[in-house]
């Protein structure tokens, strides 16, 4: 019996422990808006608009100062469009 509660004990502490390295690396949805401030230490990734015409939706992925991911979806015009100026 004593072995099974600390084989338990055991368990608990080690999903304990795994719960916490979650928590740090969890995502942020930034809300977009006219004006979104960003605190970018690192660009993960953006939208590729190679061949976008009109308005898209796009995402900007980026690591803050603080080491937290963020990722941020808008809306962007895209560069492709026949007959532009």
């Amino acid at each position: 019996m004593k072995l099974f509660m600390l084989g338990f004990a055991a368990l608990l502490a080690t999903g304990s422990a795994f719960a916490a390295n979650d928590a740090n690396t969890s995502v942020i949805h930034d809300k977009d808006g006219f004006y979104v401030p960003v605190d970018v230490a690192k660009v993960v990734s953006m939208t590729d608009l190679t061949g976008q015409c009109g308005v898209v939706p796009a995402q900007f992925k980026y690591i803050d100062h603080q080491g937290r991911q963020h990722e941020l979806d808008y809306q962007v015009e895209g560069t492709s469009c026949l007959g532009e100026n």
